[in-house]
């Protein structure tokens, strides 16, 4: 049977086995499934892919500036389609705004647990998103696990579903690697509020700690993470599939981990950042 058989007989919303116990019962490996972009019209691709480019440019927009700037450029588009658009592809703009929608009504709300706190060692609290990848013919999402003070990106994973199974492996593998964060804050998007991931953060003595809808700095770090991945190697390589989008993702991460200075560490990598944190630790 051809690995396209065996993606069409996983259901995303199978009631009892996660997406990874059916690619173990078809014999398909997970990678297989996940690297298969989600397709779509060529025209609802293109339309995807410059509301990306200018969402990354500007990230304060909302969908009626994105609409009225894509018009500028000759594209016309409702403000509606964008916003249905957007929400596709898990985008939010980073404003302050009344709070107009609301997570998933059956899922627990987090408190925000960062307000006044200083945050300046590795380790006290990592960080998560997920943004949208485009490549040929559909497109990706991706999620990454970041430190919040030295901005080290520790673990990641590309899938085609937003559902949660892949941000908890994600978040499995960095626990694994590092020391478990004092707390972990992200927005209330479904994958962090559903029943997989609260449960791999408290088991694993993690505080949970989420955003209020609309705070427009908290996700600001991994924001930029994004911004930069895509303008210095997503949007300059043609991503022909999910293997080529994650080898492309994969050295830049190498990249943006142990070569590319951050101001905000006084030119450090995070590797140089997280060493001398370890350093000085066994100094003292």
């Amino acid at each position: 049977m051809s690995p396209t058989k065996k993606k069409a007989m996983i259901r995303r919303d199978h009631p009892d086995l996660s997406i990874s116990q059916q690619c173990k019962l078809v014999k398909l490996s997970r990678s297989a499934f996940y690297y298969m972009p989600v397709g779509g019209s060529r025209a609802t691709l293109e339309l995807m892919k410059t509301i990306d480019r200018a969402f990354t440019k500007y990230p304060f927009f909302g969908s009626r500036q994105i609409a009225a700037y894509l018009r500028r450029d000759g594209i016309v588009v409702g403000r509606h389609q964008v916003r249905r658009l957007i929400a596709k592809m898990g985008l939010e703009a980073i404003y302050k705004r009344p709070r107009t929608s609301q997570p998933h009504p059956q899922h627990k709300v987090y408190p925000y647990l960062l307000r006044g706190m200083t945050i300046s060692r590795p380790n006290q609290v990592w960080c998560s998103d997920i943004t949208f990848i485009p490549v040929r013919h559909g497109f990706l999402y991706l999620v990454a696990i970041m430190d919040w003070a030295i901005r080290k990106v520790l673990s990641w994973r590309l899938s085609n579903t937003m559902h949660a199974d892949f941000c908890v492996e994600a978040l499995n593998e960095a626990i694994a690697r590092f020391e478990p964060p004092e707390i972990m804050n992200t927005d209330q998007g479904s994958q962090f509020t559903g029943s997989a991931w609260p449960p791999t953060l408290t088991e694993a003595g993690i505080r949970v700690s989420m955003d209020g809808r609309g705070r427009c700095m908290d996700n600001i770090f991994i924001e930029r993470l994004w911004r930069s991945l895509k303008q210095e190697a997503v949007y300059l390589e043609d991503l022909t599939d999910g293997f080529k989008a994650h080898c492309v993702i994969r050295d830049w991460m190498i990249f943006y981990n142990t070569q590319r200075p951050h101001s905000a560490l006084e030119h450090k990598t995070p590797r140089e950042a997280y060493r001398a944190d370890r350093d000085l630790k066994l100094a003292t």
